[in-house]
């Protein structure tokens, strides 16, 4: 015998369209598993979403065998600009296995870590930049971290420079992308009726998709019109001479992917990370004295970063408490029972996998799970976890391809900053307030950077 999933109450037509936070819907759906427990369901016109919040749930759920993967929400709307890449693409779409035929061997760890110069090249560019500000001058970690990972993504992966650091204006790709997401995440919380009349917006939306391909089209003839040897995502599309290739769409759509996956989540990670360390003094001086001793004055390398245990755990930290990926949805690729035969989900249910809420799963993480303690990750703490508890990266097949980009990427830039300056809060009375366009980062987050003098 199941039992029903919970509901908060609805109203006529709309369901429970007026539960939702238009603004960090992952903060609605949390207050609401705060209310009704690990698992509710809501309806949203005609549409019906179960909502599973504990790591017990979450780990049952991700299961190859019995969910796949579902594209809804902001990530079906980013099919507009990508179409099927290798992010947003369905299942059963060709394109994603041979996009992932394609892709995985450029980011195996040996190609990984030959990119750290061009990493580090960028990660110059922002460092600089800082140092230059005048004392006192308020920086926007969020702006410069967001120009890093795109600028960092775009030349590791198409040797292709936005130049985003030459001047404050935001270079007119980089504004349209952020538009872009900010509106894929709008028009998933709008009825589609409301979506036909917002002109304004429809309009700016399509303009921004054709200038972003535009841009990647004309990467893409450029390469064409003068090849390199260099060993990086968009060599690896054009030199397979399989019978199934990706068409020059196929490549474009899968260009503005590693752009858009390259740099969201490791942009609001960084973000998060560091308005933490602001926030815990003593883990912040930790992580220096780290830094001080493996890396001193000298430029970080591949083997530095890797005898970096409290940078690790400090990153690990930041992603368990605040996963920008805060969300996934599957489907039930069968009738299915959840929660020990508890609960019941027909073939094609949509479950939303709040992974914001496992990641504080006292169960899990113990009575201080809502605190920020790195301590946690240390000392085989991590690698002992239960499975599924830690999800930043997804799970099973469709998990991030990027993984140990984002990670070297991440380490090195961390890294970087505090080597080069002590960082204090603009606001020392700041509480963290979230935006949510594909995923969540900080808002009105600023900080000051004074450059250091390092003691070797």
């Amino acid at each position: 015998m199941t039992t029903p999933i919970p509901q908060p109450p609805a109203y006529p037509y709309f369901g429970h369209v007026f539960s939702l936070d238009r603004d960090v819907p992952a903060l609605g759906f949390h207050k609401l598993a705060q209310e009704l427990g690990e698992i509710y369901r809501l309806n949203l016109i005609g549409r019906s979403v179960v909502f599973a919040s504990s790591h017990a749930l979450v780990n049952e759920l991700s299961d190859d065998n019995r969910f796949s993967k579902a594209i809804s929400g902001a990530l079906k709307e980013t099919r507009n600009l990508v179409n099927d890449g290798i992010f947003t693409a369905y299942n059963d779409e060709p394109n994603w296995g041979l996009a992932h035929r394609l892709l995985m061997p450029a980011f195996g760890a040996a190609r990984i870590k030959n990119m750290l110069e061009d990493m580090r090249e960028i990660c110059d560019d922002m460092i600089n930049k800082w140092a230059r500000s005048p004392p006192g001058t308020e920086l926007d970690p969020i702006d410069d971290l967001t120009r890093v990972a795109l600028e960092t993504i775009a030349f590791c992966s198409m040797s292709y420079r936005l130049n985003s650091f030459l001047s404050e204006t935001t270079p007119p790709f980089v504004g349209a992308m952020n538009d872009c997401l900010r509106e894929c995440n709008s028009r998933a919380n709008r009825p589609t009726v409301v979506q036909a009349w917002v002109t304004a917006t429809n309009g700016k939306y399509q303009d921004d998709i054709r200038l972003m391909r535009n841009t990647a089209r004309e990467i893409l003839e450029e390469r064409r019109r003068k090849p390199t040897e260099k060993n990086d995502m968009l060599n690896a599309m054009l030199a397979d001479r399989s019978a199934n290739v990706l068409s020059d769409e196929g490549i474009i759509d899968n260009l503005l992917t590693l752009l858009i996956a390259g740099h969201e989540t490791t942009s609001g990670t960084m973000s998060f990370a560091i308005y933490y360390l602001l926030k815990h003094p003593e883990t912040m001086q930790k992580l220096r004295n780290e830094v001080d001793e493996i890396i001193g004055d000298q430029p970080a390398e591949i083997r530095d970063l890797n005898k970096m245990p409290y940078l690790h755990a400090v990153l690990r930290e930041a992603m368990r408490l605040q996963p920008t990926a805060a969300i996934r949805v599957v489907n039930s690729i069968e009738d299915t029972t959840i929660g020990n035969g508890k609960y019941f989900l027909p073939k094609g249910a949509a479950i939303a996998l709040l992974t914001w809420d496992a990641h504080r799963d006292v169960a899990v993480w113990g009575e201080d799970a809502e605190e920020f303690r790195p301590e946690r990750m240390l000392n085989g703490k991590f690698e002992s976890l239960p499975p599924n508890a830690w999800q930043p990266f997804g799970y099973g097949m469709r998990s991030c391809i990027g993984r140990s980009f984002a990670w070297q990427e991440m380490c090195l830039v961390l890294a970087s900053i505090v080597q080069h300056f002590d960082l204090s809060l603009a606001d020392p009375s700041y509480v963290l307030e979230m935006t949510q366009a594909i995923t969540i980062k900080p808002k009105n987050f600023y900080i000051h950077a004074k450059p250091r003098h390092i003691k070797t």
